[in-house]
C-alpha cells in the first residue's frame, strides 16, 4: 500500500475528472466524465434531518417508478380516469344483472370512485358536481378523462400528460378486492 507501488492496473484510468468539493462543512470527492460509469452517487441534502428523510424517500419513489416503467414499460391514465373508467363498466354490466347478483359490480363501482373523489375533495372543488361531470365524460366514450390534481378541472389525461405505471394500478386494484374478500370470508358472508 505504498503509492510508489502503484501500477495503472491497480487504479481505474477511465476517469475524466478528478475533484473535491466543499459542501457545507464536509468534502467531497468527485469522479466526473468517466469514459464507461457503471455507477454513481446521488447527494442529499436537508435543512434538517426530516426534510433529509422526506427528500430521500421522494427520491427512492421516483427511482421505483422508473424501475417498473423499465420492467413493464406500460403507462395507464392518471387523475383517477382508470378507476372512474371501471366504475361505469361496472354500473353499466350491473344494469345487465337482475337481483342481489348485481350488487357487487355496484359496490365496486361505487369503491372505485373514492380516487376521483378524494383528488376532487383535495382540491376544493364542488365533488357532487365534478363527479357527475367526469361520470357524463366517461358515459359518452371518454375513458381518458380525470381529475387535475392542482385545479380540480376535468381534463383529458391523454393531453394533459399525466400517467400511472399498469403494474403498480393493477396490483393496487387486485390487492383492494382480495383483501375485500378476506374480510367478508372471516365474517362468514362469503
Amino acid at each position: 500500500h505504498r503509492t510508489d507501488e502503484l501500477k495503472e492496473a491497480d487504479v481505474g484510468t477511465n476517469c475524466g475528472l478528478f475533484e473535491i468539493k466543499k459542501f457545507g462543512d464536509e468534502y467531497f470527492t468527485f469522479l466526473t466524465k468517466c469514459k464507461e460509469p457503471k455507477a454513481c452517487t446521488i447527494l442529499l441534502r436537508g435543512a434538517s434531518k426530516d426534510v433529509l428523510m422526506e427528500v430521500e424517500r421522494n427520491l427512492q419513489d421516483a427511482m421505483n417508478v422508473a424501475r417498473n416503467v423499465m420492467m413493464d414499460p406500460y403507462l395507464v391514465p392518471g387523475g383517477g380516469a382508470v378507476e372512474a373508467s371501471l366504475a361505469h363498466r361496472l354500473m353499466e354490466k350491473s344494469k345487465a344483472i337482475q337481483g342481489v347478483g348485481q350488487w357487487p359490480y355496484r359496490a365496486l363501482a361505487e369503491a372505485l370512485k373514492v380516487i376521483p373523489k378524494t383528488l376532487m375533495q383535495n382540491c376544493g372543488v364542488n365533488t357532487i358536481r365534478t363527479m357527475t361531470t367526469l361520470t357524463a365524460k366517461h358515459a359518452t366514450g371518454g375513458t381518458t378523462w380525470g381529475v387535475d390534481g392542482d385545479t380540480g378541472d376535468i381534463v383529458d389525461m391523454n393531453d394533459f400528460g399525466v400517467w400511472d405505471t399498469f403494474q403498480v394500478k393493477s396490483q393496487v386494484l387486485k390487492t383492494a378486492i382480495e383483501t375485500a374478500i378476506l374480510l367478508l370470508r372471516i365474517d362468514d358472508i362469503v
